[in-house]
């Protein structure tokens, strides 16, 4: 078995585990597996060994990788996770099937625009600044309602859901509070009349409290690829 493999196998026990410690079914949680850095190779390793969703941090990178495995197109799932520029989205409307990251109307509407017509609607996500860091891209939780039916109404995307990347924290309360306010913004959404059911939230070193606080996607790079530079 390679390395790559056995971390997966890793992963999965430890999703499972939080899940059925939360009450919750482990195949309600998917795996993404982000491979940004990794090469092509790599990941076509990581689906020798069963994983099927990749996530890529960098557009070109990732086209290039797509472009690369192009054999396996119709099994892979590619997810694009960084943020996004509007000079770039054409090509992420053109080549990826998932977008994370998305936290303004103008960069939805490009989107929609430039996605094939042959193509299945772009399944997007509106990434909310939950810990209101400077640093970091997203809407403010109290906009992302308003944000939410905009995009719901673009066609060529189909609305899924929200995205986070909460500020680091090691306590697992302090962990778990982002989460939740999560959690309740996308009950908010559903009470609001909006078909959503994704949570994209928690990675290496936050994956149980994003599990135990209702994650349906967890991205996963260090564990599975290991350090990167």
């Amino acid at each position: 078995m390679s390395v790559i493999a056995a971390n997966l196998q890793a992963v999965h026990r430890s999703i499972a585990a939080a899940a059925q410690q939360a009450g919750r079914q482990p195949l309600d949680v998917a795996l993404l597996a982000v491979a940004k850095t990794v090469p092509p190779t790599v990941v076509r390793t990581a689906f020798d060994a069963g994983q099927r969703a990749f996530g890529e941090n960098y557009v070109q990178e990732g086209v290039d990788k797509i472009v690369a495995l192009a054999d396996l197109r119709s099994q892979l799932e590619w997810h694009f996770i960084g943020p996004l520029q509007s000079n770039k989205t054409r090509l992420v409307a053109e080549h990826f099937d998932w977008v994370h990251a998305l936290d303004r109307f103008k960069i939805a509407e490009r989107l929609s625009a430039q996605r094939p017509a042959g193509m299945a609607p772009l399944q997007v996500c509106i990434q909310v600044n939950i810990s209101g860091e400077a640093s970091k891209s997203g809407v403010p939780p109290a906009q992302a309602l308003e944000l939410a039916r905009a995009v719901a109404g673009l066609p060529g995307l189909r609305l899924r859901g929200l995205m986070a990347i909460p500020e680091p924290a090691s306590a697992p309360a302090a962990q778990r509070r982002p989460f939740a306010a999560m959690r309740e913004l996308l009950a908010a959404l559903r009470e609001a009349g909006l078909d959503v059911d994704t949570l994209s939230m928690g990675m290496t070193a936050d994956m149980e409290a994003a599990i135990a606080e209702g994650a349906t996607i967890v991205r996963i790079g260090t564990a599975i690829f290991g350090a990167r530079a």
